[in-house]
């Protein structure tokens, strides 16, 4: 299990949306700090710009990795719980009637160092509402 206190830092994310159901491709560009609190809380917080087509928008949003009972677990910014904290794992999260799974995955760097190079988180989500797939790169 990778701890989320070793992504520390800030990273440079690029982002594609895949939605199937509008048969569009969207990108974010951004970058992505996290930002320990204390040693049980890490603050993760993206600004971005999303481009659809010939429109462009600036995003953001923040989450929190909390650890509670042991584990780690990511919640949304007002505390509401998401996923748990399982790079290289398979988690779900029922939006409604949608349905998101999603995998974090952490490329480390070579001994002796425990800093990761990159990572990447993929949504897979589906549902009446929704219907693409977001993958999300993470580089130092």
């Amino acid at each position: 299990m990778v701890d989320p206190l070793s992504l520390t830092g800030r990273w440079t994310f690029s982002r594609v949306i895949d939605d199937r159901m509008s048969g569009e491709q969207s990108t974010v560009r951004g970058h992505t700090e996290l930002t320990p609190e204390n040693d049980t809380t890490v603050r993760w917080h993206e600004t971005g710009t999303l481009v659809t087509g010939d429109r462009e928008l600036p995003v953001f949003r923040t989450l929190w990795i909390v650890q509670r009972d042991g584990s780690w677990i990511v919640t949304f910014e007002d505390g509401r719980y998401f996923h748990p904290w399982s790079p290289g794992e398979q988690v779900e999260h029922p939006c409604g009637k949608d349905l998101y799974i999603g995998h974090v995955d952490v490329e480390l760097d070579t001994p002796p160092s425990t800093r990761p190079l990159r990572w990447t988180v993929t949504w897979n989500v589906s549902g009446p509402a929704k219907d693409y797939t977001m993958t999300t790169v993470l580089t130092a």
